[in-house]
């Protein structure tokens, strides 16, 4: 299904590239594969990182949050510690993988996608470094954005604006949107990217966060501010259908701290002689090459729907491992 591409001599992809294609997902296979459909809904489309999150959807409400009394009332101390929260968990994340994969280089170039760093003395970028950048924009406007919708969940929520579940009564329905929520994350993405490539926003929006042609961990959520209303207005999906915290808490920080990961550059990350953790989304690393193809993710294959599927096959630059 890999899509006939002309590349731009500077967006070559040289370095690594997997050694599978990038396939379709069992649950959109035919035919049917019931048991590996399962086994992906349950453990293979959270895999690491989507357990990472979750877990830290839970710890984050037990531990880091207002209370429900506290959240009942808008005030802007508590807006400002849950900004906070969220700043220093991105900080946390995307600053030790850079410091890993960029600062200190632990691997080199193993698994690297692109064989280039990050940009300096680069006038695009704010300060001429790609990195400070990227820092800028993900904290004082991703952050923002991403903190303003959820304290307004957060806040609709505890005083009775929206409609509650909780895990007592309604252990089968949030188990189910958990699941849920990482499909229905995937097809807005797909949805506000693809009106994001339209002529008139991608000029004056959209185009912010493609100038990291190679992207790095703080390049995730590097974008206009525009384009954050747009991205984290996932939030308004629980403004109709009945939440509790932790879903609320999970939206923020998987799509707040989930492109650190994926927009690192590397497939893996390896910590020792043998712990490889999987890291780099090279369906979306092709995106950033090649522009007009993947814009969405490859959990729910709408690509592939309409014509944009790229399974990274077909572009000859790329070496095999």
């Amino acid at each position: 299904m890999g899509n006939s591409v002309v590349l731009l001599s500077d967006q070559h992809l040289i370095g690594h590239k997997p050694k599978k294609r990038i396939e379709i997902p069992p649950p959109y296979a035919w035919p049917p594969r019931p048991i590996a459909t399962v086994r992906w809904l349950m453990f293979d489309l959270h895999f690491p990182w989507g357990f990472f999150f979750i877990l830290l959807s839970v710890f984050s409400w037990k531990f880091l949050s207002p209370t429900h009394e506290t959240l009942r009332s808008l005030n802007l101390s508590w807006m400002a510690m849950v900004w906070l929260r969220n700043a220093v968990l991105l900080s946390s994340v995307a600053g030790t993988i850079h410091w890993m994969l960029y600062i200190r280089r632990f691997q080199k170039n193993e698994y690297k996608f692109d064989e280039r760093w990050l940009q300096k003395n680069s006038r695009k970028f704010f300060c001429r470094d790609q990195v400070i950048d990227n820092i800028f924009w993900s904290l004082f406007s991703g952050v923002t954005v991403w903190s303003l919708f959820e304290t307004l969940t957060l806040w609709m929520w505890a005083s009775g604006r929206i409609s509650k579940v909780d895990w007592g009564s309604d252990t089968a329905y949030l188990s189910f949107m958990i699941v849920a929520f990482f499909l229905l994350s995937a097809v807005h993405f797909w949805l506000i990217h693809s009106l994001l490539h339209w002529g008139p926003l991608y000029k004056y929006v959209h185009r912010l966060h493609h100038r990291n042609v190679t992207p790095g961990p703080w390049s995730g959520i590097s974008m206009h501010p525009v384009e954050h209303i747009l991205y984290f207005s996932f939030f308004l999906v629980w403004w109709v259908l009945p939440v509790h915290p932790l879903l609320i808490l999970l939206t923020g920080l998987y799509k707040g701290i989930e492109p650190t990961v994926s927009h690192s550059g590397f497939q893996k990350i390896t910590i020792g002689k043998k712990l490889k953790i999987e890291a780099g989304d090279f369906f979306h690393q092709l995106h950033h090459g090649l522009f007009k193809v993947n814009y969405g993710n490859n959990i729910v294959p709408l690509d592939a729907l309409f014509g944009n599927w790229h399974d990274g096959e077909s572009d000859k630059s790329l070496k095999d491992e």
